[in-house]
């Protein structure tokens, strides 16, 4: 096979650690691919890095978001989907590292009515090159697992031919901040394609101190909101038609409220009392009236001892 696979890299100050992810494109097997990377504003050098690889290597492109364009990945994975040109499509991340055949085995596994092909990862730690975990791909209950985090494909372990990806209404939401890929992915899912699962991992996942993964367990609350969106926004689609269990949903959802109003309780966080009401409002929903009862005596030892936290597992 010799068709075109368009790579889109958002980026946003990576420069100490987008060359290994280039490199790692620069060392596929499979040799038909553009790069195209779109920065988000980046205020280091990542312009001086960008400008040696296309010296050096025409298939690599560099764009600046465009200023109508709100900031964040997904505007940027967006805008890289208009200038590309491949029949497949690979969004990748500027800190992760594709081993030497992953575009090879992915394409090579495309058959006449396959509309993508996902392949697993490996999760490192950065600083010490540790492996951590390998994701799981497949399911027999493929959106109630997604949605509850026992299967991820994450942005980058697809690859898209075209012509299923312009059937779409909408791309990525670029009102979505975290879970952006989480959304996304399972967006598609409920258009039914036809999966090839890969079982190697072909990826290395590096996980860092400026992970956006890391940004949840931090209490960044702009992207705990953004987090909260995508899962209410995802519930009701799904609850509308009728595609999967939603008390195993909405089940979920209430688990994640709680053990992010725990974190919040633990850090003496001050939206801690908004992450309250929001576990108080799927427990209503629920009809849980145990849950809310132990809820508000959780809270309440908190507020009197400030241990409260201990209770909530």
């Amino acid at each position: 096979m010799n068709e075109l696979i368009s790579i889109i890299i958002p980026t946003y100050n990576r420069a100490h650690l987008i060359s290994e992810t280039l490199d790692s494109i620069v060392a596929q097997t499979y040799p038909y691919w553009e790069c195209i990377v779109v920065d988000d504003g980046s205020t280091d050098n990542t312009a001086d890095v960008l400008a040696k690889y296309i010296e050096k290597d025409n298939r690599f492109q560099y764009h600046q978001r465009p200023i109508d364009r709100i900031k964040g990945p997904n505007p940027c994975r967006n805008y890289g989907f208009e200038l590309s040109k491949g029949e497949f499509i690979k969004w990748f991340d500027s800190d992760d590292i594709m081993l030497p055949n992953l575009l090879e085995k992915q394409i090579l596994s495309f058959e006449k009515n396959v509309d993508v092909s996902v392949c697993k990862l490996k999760y490192y730690d950065f600083s010490s090159g540790i492996f951590i975990k390998e994701n799981v791909i497949f399911s027999k209950y493929l959106i109630e697992d997604y949605f509850t985090g026992k299967i991820a494909f994450y942005v980058s372990g697809p690859i898209w031919k075209r012509r299923f990806l312009e059937k779409q209404i909408d791309l990525f939401d670029e009102s979505i901040t975290n879970l952006d890929d989480w959304d996304f992915n399972l967006r598609m899912l409920y258009q039914n394609p036809v999966i090839k699962f890969i079982d190697e991992s072909l990826i290395e996942y590096r996980i860092h101190e400026n992970s956006l993964s890391l940004e949840i367990g931090k209490l960044n609350f702009s992207e705990i909101c953004s987090e909260m969106k995508a899962r209410e926004k995802h519930f009701e689609i799904i609850s509308k038609n009728k595609i999967a269990n939603p008390d195993i949903l909405r089940n979920y959802i209430t688990w994640r409220y709680r053990a992010l109003f725990r974190e919040a309780m633990i850090q003496n966080h001050p939206k801690k009392r908004y992450l309250f009401m929001k576990l108080i409002r799927n427990q209503l929903w629920m009809f849980d009236v145990f849950g809310i009862l132990k809820s508000f005596f959780e809270f309440f030892v908190y507020s009197l001892f400030n241990k409260g936290y201990i209770l909530l597992k």
